[in-house]
Order: structure tokens, then sequence, then C-alpha cells
């Protein structure tokens, strides 16, 4: 996987305030990353300082190749942000907006007609691009702003709470959108959201961050097994269990734990391994298998594990 973005120790201080505390983090090329953590937590000010916007106080950063405290322009030349608060001017016209900021990335003059008409298209906004902004829904004015930082085509986007505020309807079409930047045109999205579901489905990986402490990064399954051992597995037997086959599942040595929920076997196992002879020893014992299901840990589960750290790296519990 090729880097787009590392980060080396990159810290910020705003007089006794660490805002973000040596930062050590490497983000891929197309890889939707979720970066996650409470308010407070170091995101916004992480966010500003890989773009530039900011000078560390340590550490350095560079994004495709650019420093970011010292080539901050070319930096973001090659990034679009979504705060999130969008700037959008409400008076203007979707399409007036868009020419304003392509003016502003310095986009080439005799190509800006035809990307702003693609971004309109593309945002779903084509048929209502000539009436003021302050007339579109929440919605509507989340599209175009996930338009303007596409403007300029740059390879990554900084989203900040995308679909904050968003009806069902609105966010999924965000999310939609967002999954099709990445897998379909390869683009490198940096996601802040306080949506871990929305965030499971998304990120390919995810950085926990806290009082300005990158506390855990990787993909999810990665940093379950880290923080568990073993595996849940649920069974359907179609029926409670009798008390032989109980008994043989709790006398097979690879079960930690079993208990039923909502009429079907919970396992928790010390491993995959010990599947087939659970399953073997139901069958022995008389009962029939219907269905078997692994159950991964969600990013909820995983997010408040590490959260409930008191501020420590996995590395440091280990």
């Amino acid at each position: 996987m090729e880097p787009i973005l590392i980060a080396e120790g990159l810290t910020r201080h705003f007089g006794r305030l660490v805002a973000v505390d040596h930062l050590d983090l490497t983000v891929y090329r197309g890889e939707v990353f979720g970066f996650l953590g409470p308010n407070g937590a170091g995101k916004t000010t992480t966010i500003r300082l890989l773009n530039g916007i900011l000078r560390p106080t340590e550490g350095r950063a560079t994004l495709l190749g650019f420093d970011v405290a010292t080539q901050g322009d070319a930096v973001r030349r090659y990034t679009g942000v979504l705060t999130e608060n969008p700037s959008l001017y409400e008076h203007l016209t979707a399409r007036e907006n868009l020419r304003f900021y392509g003016d502003v990335y310095g986009y080439p003059e005799e190509k800006l007609p035809a990307r702003i008409e693609a971004v309109l298209e593309a945002m779903g906004l084509a048929d209502r691009a000539d009436e003021p902004v302050g007339a579109y829904s929440k919605g509507m004015k989340q599209r175009l702003a996930i338009g303007k930082a596409l403007l300029h085509e740059p390879p990554i986007l900084f989203l900040d709470e995308p679909t904050a505020g968003l009806d069902p309807a609105a966010a999924r079409a965000v999310t939609a959108m967002i999954a099709q930047l990445s897998h379909q045109e390869g683009r490198t999205i940096f996601l802040c959201t306080h949506n871990l579901t929305e965030a499971q489905r998304l990120c390919d990986r995810v950085g926990v961050i806290n009082r300005g402490v990158l506390q855990a990064v990787g993909a999810p399954a990665d940093l379950a097994r880290q923080l568990w051992s073993g595996l849940r597995v649920e069974m359907d037997l179609h029926s409670e269990p009798s008390g032989a086959v109980w008994a043989a599942i709790k006398a097979h040595r690879g079960v930690r734990q079993a208990s039923l929920v909502d009429g079907k076997v919970r396992l928790e196992l010390e491993s995959e391994e010990a599947i087939p002879g659970v399953i073997a020893a139901i069958v022995s014992a008389g009962g029939r298998i219907y269905s078997v299901m692994p159950e991964e840990h969600t990013l909820e589960e995983i997010y408040f594990e590490i959260q409930g750290a008191n501020g420590a790296s996995l590395e440091e519990r280990k």
C-alpha cells in the first residue's frame, strides 16, 4: 500500500494545553480512514495541522511528500476539506458558489465550467443549480459542500462529521457518495465522525484518539483481536438444547462460556479451531444445528473498550 500521508511525532500546544501529543500515523492511498474520538480529543486540530493551517509545536508530517508546516500552499492544492459547518454563500446559487471556489482553488479557467457541471451532476444538484443556496435543505447543502471540497479534484478528502444533523435518507446518500469516492474513484478519505455504525460500514482502518493521544490504529478486526482473545459464536438449534446437549457443549475444552439468548446458543470459544469439535459434540448428543454464525465485535465495542483504558494506548496495555 502506498502512503499518502505520514505524521511523525506531530504535536501541537496551545499554551499549557497539549491538543495533539506526538502523533505517529500513516494513511494510505485509496483507503477510508476513520479518525474517532470524543469532542475535544484533538481531531479538528489534527486536520488543521495536516492541511498546513496550523504549524506543529514539535514533529512533522508530509502529504504526498510535501511538508505540511513549510509547504502548506502546495499541500492544500491536493486536499479537500469539509468542516462540520461548511462555508457556503447562501445568497449565491450552487453554480455561483462553485465558480467562486474554483477561482480560489486556482482551477484552470478554461476547464472550470465543465468541471462545475460535472460536480453538480455528481452531487445530484444539476436541476437546482441556479437557485440560492439559502433555499436548500441541509442535505442538499451538505452535498454541495462535498462538491466544493471535490471541485479541484484532490486525491485526499478530510471530512469532519459529514452526516451530522442529516435525516436518514440524506445521511444514507452522503455515505454512499463517500464509498463511491473511495472504492470507485480511488480517493483517500480521512473521516472524522461520532457515528460508529457509519464508521464501521465505511472505514478500512480507524484511529482512536483521546486527549491528543492516538490510543490505537488498525482495521477493526485487527483491533478486536488485540483487545480480546477467543471467538463468539451463535448457533441456532431451533429449540432449547436438551440436558445432554448442554452437557456436551460445556464439557468441550474449547468452550469458555455458553448461554441461551433469544432461543439461540451463544458460545465464547478459545479460537475458531474449536468450532468443528463443538458441532460434532452437539450432533453426537442428539442435537440438530441449523446455522452457525461467528460474531465479530462491533466498532462500538472496540471504541469504548479502548476509550475505557484511561488514555493508555494498546501498546502500553500489553
